[in-house]
């Protein structure tokens, strides 16, 4: 109750104009969601991106660089590490040679320091209400309705549900590869949405396996039994896509953005032992922390692997509707 009603004033302030709001020199486009984590905020920032530069723009990303150890605007170089500058934004910089990825927790002082850029990309920036984007994309997962969420601490949402209709566009991810109509308008009804709101639905697809490290052997790739690890906010996907290849002898679930310190290593490490014959999988975004990671022994360096995963719209008529309301926004 509390904090809903703290969340209700703090919006109230800045639809009101009494706390102010400021717009970016340049275009922006927010993604972000309404609940905590697990919606696939990068891999569609990600999405976003790929979709500014096929379009010929030179795009630019920011992020708070969730957990970092550097403080202030800082530019993220393609060889950065997780720890000094987040996991995500680390991610992004390393497959988007091409675009320049920042990091700063003060979004208007670091969309000011990127006003060379054609358009920035906000990650995760829906409730940071001092800056008004240009566009806003609000995810919201397919597998955890808003209308059976309760606001933190009980539940996963960390904005009032009904904060969804001021998004620009939103999307549902996760979804199965093949969605009904009758399935699609039952989302619009759920979500309330404004008649005018642009609604999406878009899936996950995993990529061919990649080693954590240089030392990782493909051999362990062909092993009939599977270890998971991961410290993300909902791995339930990973380990379902997992299952169809493997037997799973072993899970360990870490916090989200979890920092893999010496304890951690030993657990993976014991994991790995109980387990000598499978291969060890995690996310990319764990694979971001885990290279950061000391004293990691070379048997779980050889058998280390994570799966990369893209968003997809589930049709390419979806897909040119998305990119052409996006655009037509900026």
């Amino acid at each position: 109750m509390v904090y809903g009603l703290i969340l209700r004033i703090r919006h109230f302030l800045f639809d009101k104009g009494w706390k102010k709001s400021f717009t970016a020199p340049v275009p922006t486009v927010c993604v972000g969601n309404i609940a905590v984590g697990g919606t696939g905020k990068t891999p569609h920032t990600e999405l976003i991106l790929k979709i500014l530069l096929a379009a010929g723009k030179q795009p630019a990303m920011l992020s708070r660089g969730y957990k970092r150890k550097l403080k202030g605007f800082r530019l993220v170089p393609r060889d950065g590490t997780a720890t000094l500058y987040g996991d995500e934004p680390v991610q992004i910089a390393r497959k988007f040679p091409q675009v320049t990825v920042a990091v700063d927790k003060d979004r208007v002082r670091g969309c000011k320091e990127l006003s060379a850029a054609e358009v920035i990309v906000l990650d995760d920036a829906f409730q940071y209400r001092r800056l008004q984007a240009t566009e806003s994309v609000v995810l919201t997962d397919y597998n955890h309705p808003l209308n059976k969420g309760r606001l933190l601490p009980w539940g996963r949402l960390r904005d009032l549900p009904s904060r969804i209709r001021k998004a620009g566009m939103v999307v549902v991810t996760k979804c199965p590869p093949y969605m009904e109509s009758e399935d699609r308008r039952h989302w619009r009804k759920v979500l309330k949405l404004r008649k005018e709101q642009p609604l999406f639905f878009t899936t996950i697809r995993y990529c061919e396996p990649e080693p954590v490290f240089q030392e990782g052997d493909k051999h362990y790739l062909y092993a009939h039994q599977a270890v998971v690890i991961s410290g993300i906010a909902d791995d339930a996907p990973l380990r379902k896509q997992l299952s169809d290849t493997y037997k799973l002898s072993g899970h360990l679930q870490f916090p989200d953005h979890h920092t893999y310190g010496r304890s951690s290593i030993r657990r993976i490490r014991k994991a790995a032992a109980s387990a000598p014959f499978a291969c060890l999988f995690t996310t990319e975004k764990d694979a971001r922390r885990l290279q950061c990671a000391k004293d990691v022994p070379l048997e779980v360096r050889q058998r280390l692997f994570y799966l990369p995963i893209e968003a997809a719209f589930l049709s390419e008529e979806e897909e040119a509707a998305f990119t052409a309301e996006l655009l037509g926004k900026l």
